[in-house]
């Protein structure tokens, strides 16, 4: 398997990465507990994750929170908390409330509604939407979390943050990039780049971010679809072309693809279909993490979650993954390692 020792991007910075592939636990231990709840993430920090991600957004007062979406009623009670606070679009925007009203908020696992206008789990069989038992974190509660068991437990686990719609909250006149270095710099993260990854989906964010703020952290290009409607301008088509994966080594360490960008279903004698985007990125001498890596939402095709681990790290040799599942993804790292040796 491809996993090089070195990587140097840009040339400035050269970092050691891992031997074997990490688990980045996509919103903490969001396979069992709700999203971004420290109870997810105390969950995967004793599940072995490596990495533990936090999604950021700033709150109106511009303290960073971290919540996946720049709504809030998906996750929370806002509706009923705050039933009159919504835009025209009818979304109920986390940048328009102050740190104090997104305390008053309860956070749930993730829904959807129906046609009828009912409530429903997106994920039917994981934490059920009631009872609504946990808050909202900040960005510097979290990482106090992680520091502190990291003492407790004697290990040494990652950040890896992602700077939500920073376009978006430019234009509410806040810097999201700016002002979550400054966290990081308070709780003594900022030089730390063997334990932090940043990554967005902007390409101006993650090139400011090297060139004008001269942060020391590896970054990380996320790649989606063009059809999503990130907060950005870039065309993702390019970026995963040598061309583009080449112009992405000028300012990043890696990619974060779409796990869709890699398998790509089967051929017709029934055989995982791969891109070679893996191997054109480590070509270029960039990490792959692709998301999200989900045992109850597997691509179309996979039969089951084994299946989707053996395909991303024994046939795509990707270097890490995010997945709502860390302690079965560990499980299964420790096994393919072991089978190694």
């Amino acid at each position: 398997m491809h996993f090089a020792l070195f990587i140097e991007v840009p040339p400035t910075v050269t970092r050691a990465i891992h031997r074997t592939p990490i688990v980045i636990a996509h919103r903490g231990a969001s396979g069992y507990l709700p999203e971004h709840t420290l109870a997810a993430k105390a969950m995967a920090h004793a599940m072995g994750a490596d990495y533990i991600e936090q999604d950021v957004v700033l709150s109106k007062d511009g303290v960073p929170v971290v919540l996946h979406d720049v709504y809030l009623e998906s996750t929370t009670d806002v509706a009923t908390c705050f039933p009159g606070r919504a835009r025209s679009d009818g979304r109920f925007y986390a940048m328009d409330f102050d740190l104090g009203e997104l305390r008053q908020l309860k956070v749930h696992e993730r829904s959807e509604e129906t046609a009828d206008g009912s409530e429903v789990p997106v994920y039917p069989q994981r934490f059920p939407l009631t009872p609504k038992l946990f808050g909202i974190p900040t960005l510097a509660e979290e990482i106090d979390l992680i520091a502190g068991l990291d003492q407790s437990r004697n290990r040494s686990t990652g950040l890896y943050v992602e700077f939500k719609a920073p376009n978006l909250h430019l234009k509410a006149g806040m810097d999201i990039a700016e002002i979550v270095l400054n966290v990081l710099t308070e709780k003594g993260y900022a030089d730390r780049p063997e334990q932090v990854f940043l990554q967005c989906f902007d390409p101006p964010t993650l090139q400011r971010l090297r060139n004008e703020l001269q942060t020391p952290l590896p970054l990380i290009q996320l790649i989606g679809e063009n059809s999503w409607g990130e907060d950005t301008d870039a065309d993702y088509n390019p970026l995963r072309t040598p061309r583009g994966l080449a112009e992405v080594a000028t300012y990043a360490h890696g990619i974060g693809p779409w796990v869709n960008h890699i398998y790509l279903g089967r051929d017709a004698a029934g055989a995982p279909l791969l891109s070679d985007l893996v191997q054109q990125a480590h070509a270029q001498s960039l990490l792959v993490h692709p998301y999200t890596l989900r045992r109850d939402d597997l691509p179309e095709g996979v039969g089951s979650f084994d299946e989707l681990l053996d395909i991303v790290f024994r046939q795509a040799e990707v270097d890490g993954v995010f997945t709502d599942f860390p302690d079965i993804v560990r499980s299964y790292l420790r096994q393919l390692m072991q089978a190694k040796s």
